[in-house]
């Protein structure tokens, strides 16, 4: 799973129930693919990966649906914004679809750990694509994703948002997200003033 960061999103006072998690499958990877060629991205750290999204679809689709369920971390390497690259660890993405695609939202983990490599940010990221902010959406998704995290043995949940970025922290803390650090992030990163949080389950 390629490294992801929290999407900016608007969040409505009431979010709309029509939005649900599903797990990757051919019915819906048209629609993907769609928003992939009109330049949404899962990872927003390294945007430019949509690209390299599109190709491997294009190369074998089956073998893509595949890899966004991973929890053996049998895929190749991710691969870090300064073009350096790292073991994958456990992990999969569901999308969003309230009868359209709406998004992603990706999960990772350490077995038998609730710490996290230093290079990951978060055991979960998620993206909307613009034409569907602004529904709260990523919060929905989140809230749905929080169970399945518990099942996989873990006690807590982090993620990180940049400190100007206001609608995604009010994602998190709509979730029960509490504050545990203030940080720079590495120069990989860009040097980022962010927040991490972290979620008990």
């Amino acid at each position: 799973m390629d490294i992801l960061s929290l999407e900016v999103e608007q969040v409505s006072i009431s979010e709309s129930p029509c939005m649900k998690l599903v797990w990757p499958a051919a019915e819906y990877l048209a629609e993907y693919t769609k928003a992939l060629e009109q330049g949404w991205s899962p990872d927003n750290v390294r945007p430019d990966a949509r690209l390299e999204l599109l190709e491997r679809i294009a190369e074998d689709s089956t073998r893509f649906l595949m890899e966004q369920i991973d929890r053996e971390a049998r895929a190749a390497p991710v691969t870090l914004p300064d073009g350096s690259t790292v073991p994958r660890l456990p992990g999969y993405s569901q999308w969003m679809w309230d009868g359209e695609f709406c998004g992603s939202i990706g999960f990772r983990w350490q077995p038998g750990k609730n710490e996290l490599p230093r290079y990951c940010l978060g055991h979960i990221g998620y993206a909307v694509v613009p034409w569907k902010r602004g529904r709260g959406y990523a919060t929905r998704a989140l809230r749905l994703l929080l169970p399945q995290a518990k099942n996989e043995g873990l006690d807590y949940v982090e993620l990180v948002a940049d400190a100007d970025n206001i609608p995604s922290q009010r994602v998190i803390e709509a979730n029960g997200g509490a504050l545990v650090e203030r940080f720079t992030q590495s120069e990989m990163y860009g040097a980022k003033e962010s927040l991490r949080y972290q979620i008990k389950l």
